[in-house]
């Protein structure tokens, strides 16, 4: 019970769902989800670049403080090749959007309004959030939770 109230009162928001494995090595699981203008951006369209998948929300204190970081790194991991695909988990649409704008986020993103029902966020093991994977550019997730600031290290230390 403390431990429970100790993590809300951090922010951080988890569910419980049956994991018990890594997916470091596997192949990423589809994604195609409409971007605010209504556009469907699948993972499938970043074939050839590393991805960082980032599993986040409008309400989420931590992920609202990740975006701020990403936000700086950004421009150089696009240089680099390396994209961020958002993934939110809102189920307000006008939240979202005004947190994309607030936050000054350049990168693409995308909604499951179903949030923790979704199908997508069950077979990524999404289990809190913000939980990010790195994809490689042949659709293998290479990380989970990597650090934003070593990232760009850990790119080049494994190109496939």
């Amino acid at each position: 019970m403390f431990i429970r109230l100790f993590m809300l009162a951090c922010g951080w928001v988890t569910v419980s769902v049956a994991s018990g494995q890594s997916l470091d090595g596997k192949p990423g699981f589809p994604i195609a989800l409409k971007d605010p203008s209504g556009k469907t951006i699948s993972l499938d369209s970043f074939k050839g670049k590393w991805v960082l998948v980032d599993f986040w929300a409008s309400w989420c204190g931590p992920c609202r403080a990740s975006n701020r970081v990403v936000r700086k790194i950004y421009p150089k991991w696009k240089k680099k090749g390396i994209e961020v695909l958002g993934v939110s988990l809102d189920e307000d649409r006008s939240r979202w959007i005004k947190a994309i704008k607030k936050d000054r986020i350049a990168w693409p993103q995308v909604n499951t309004p179903a949030q923790w029902d979704s199908e997508l966020i069950l077979q990524w093991k999404v289990e809190r959030i913000p939980t990010t994977y790195l994809i490689d550019p042949n659709g293998v997730i290479r990380a989970t939770d990597p650090d934003p600031g070593n990232i760009l290290s850990m790119v080049s230390k494994m190109n496939p």
